[in-house]
């Protein structure tokens, strides 16, 4: 999920010096793009809690961080595992969720614009539970349950939606869906020059 700003999905490129530009350049260049059939599949359960694992949430978490996203699923860098990591302040400390599962929604539902990172220059308009309960397990194994509310919510259930093979153009009305195919397939031209 693309970095927000009162629900609004902010492209940073613009404000960004040469060297930040080019490490988040970098970084989306490792994620999976539209079109990338691991977007589409669901990821299995992880069973092995080992130093690889805590080094996978590491290097997600750097990706993430270094593309200016809030939320990243191992399926968006190629990784069939039912992990995801995120934080909801650019600058905050990132979480990662194990084997993810939504325990409880709310009835409140509220509609914002979403972006992806595996759906540059897209932002569609995506309703969502409020408030949900999701229990997980941490990279040591660990047993943790997320109450998350707003923003953390959101993100959590966005990134979930990733590792059931799930996009926000599926969430999203047939005419932004329309807009938003319209759009990558834009990017997906060749550039002329």
């Amino acid at each position: 999920m693309a970095e927000e700003a009162h629900g609004q999905v902010v492209e940073p490129s613009e404000r960004l010096d040469p060297e930040t530009r080019a490490r988040r350049e970098a970084a989306l260049k490792l994620v999976r793009k539209y079109g990338d059939p691991v977007l589409r599949s669901r990821a299995l359960e992880i069973n092995h809690f080992d130093e690889a694992l805590r080094e996978e949430v590491r290097r997600m978490g750097r990706l993430m961080h270094d593309a200016y996203g809030i939320g990243l699923a191992a399926t968006q860098v190629g990784k069939m595992h039912r992990l995801l990591v995120y934080r909801t302040e650019l600058e905050g400390s990132i979480a990662a969720l194990v084997n993810p599962v939504l325990e409880w929604a709310s009835k409140d539902k509220e509609t914002s614009e979403e972006g992806c990172l595996s759906l540059p220059g897209v932002a569609v308009e995506v309703e969502r539970p409020v408030h949900v309960r999701v229990s997980a397990l941490d990279e040591y194994g660990k047993p943790i349950l997320i109450e998350a509310s707003g923003l953390e919510a959101r993100v959590i259930q966005h990134e979930m939606d990733h590792l059931d093979g799930v996009l926000i153009l599926d969430r999203a009305s047939r005419d932004q869906r329309k807009q938003a195919m319209k759009t990558l397939r834009e990017q997906l031209e060749p550039q002329t020059a």
